[in-house]
């Protein structure tokens, strides 16, 4: 039977990571936020717990220094790490995308020899519905691709906000909005490598992202998280009753996906 890998973030701490474990997720991610604060014994206990659970851990960091990310990597042994550079695919800023091009490839392949065990996550970066650059996106995105893959485990399809003002400034990630799904269907189906779907995903939307899209699977973090009294998601926190409801959205498009859920489109 189809099973779409189920990925969340960010979880940093252990009783949350083994309350996600309990709800059936595959791929649990927790984040660096601070080169200078890299080594924190909470998280790395989170890690060892989510693979003594039997799932698979991941870790984001958030620096681009190769020297701090070798260190991050040997403290925590993470399975796979997470590279969320924003690798713009705009046609007007492909002159600097192809010098840092040049700078994320070689850490890939340093972090493959040094750390041959452990898989690579490459987010790759895609606007917001209604761009007048469609065609050039898509063939820029896919050109990326097409280079990173051989250096890559897996893609993780991500929204990048219209305008140079992304969350993480150089990140691209938790903006809580949904990509060009044209787009991000290209990439699933040329990648040779399994594609994960981020970007605005939630219970509401994520039946019709698995059935429509078919990624090998799909990630959430803004829209699971928690809500302050505002209604704002709280980084770091997640919300199991939302984790909850996703998880049983995805497993319904699984199960419709491989026939037996013909007639239940409308069971909720």
């Amino acid at each position: 039977m189809r099973k779409t890998i189920i990925q969340i973030y960010e979880v940093q701490k252990p009783k949350e990571a083994e309350a996600l474990v309990a709800l059936g997720i595959d791929h649990i991610g927790s984040v660096l936020a601070d080169s200078d604060k890299r080594k924190n014994a909470t998280i790395r206990k989170t890690v060892e717990l989510i693979r003594l659970a039997g799932a698979r851990s991941g870790l984001i960091p958030l620096f681009k220094d190769p020297v701090r990310i070798f260190a991050a990597l040997e403290y925590y042994e993470p399975d796979f790490i997470h590279l969320c550079d924003t690798l713009s695919p705009l046609p007007d800023v492909q002159q600097i995308m192809v010098r840092e091009f040049d700078a994320l490839m070689s850490l890939q392949i340093d972090i493959k020899d040094r750390f041959p065990h452990m898989d690579i996550m490459r987010s790759l970066s895609v606007p917001q519905p209604g761009s007048a650059d469609d065609a050039d996106i898509r063939k820029n995105v896919l050109r990326f691709a097409e280079r990173l893959a051989p250096f890559s485990d897996y893609f993780l399809i991500d929204t990048l906000l219209n305008g140079d003002n992304q969350p993480v400034e150089g990140f691209v990630g938790i903006t809580g909005a949904v990509c060009d799904w044209n787009i991000a269907r290209a990439i699933i189906e040329a990648s040779p490598i399994p594609v994960i779907l981020a970007g605005g995903l939630s219970d509401e939307n994520v039946f019709e992202a698995v059935t429509t899209l078919k990624p090998a699977g799909v990630d959430s973090c803004t829209k699971t998280n928690a809500q302050d009294k505002d209604g704002r998601p709280i980084r770091f926190k997640k919300d199991t009753q939302k984790v909850g409801r996703f998880v049983e959205e995805i497993r319904r498009a699984d199960r419709f996906l491989q026939g037996d859920g013909v007639a239940r489109v409308d069971e909720k």
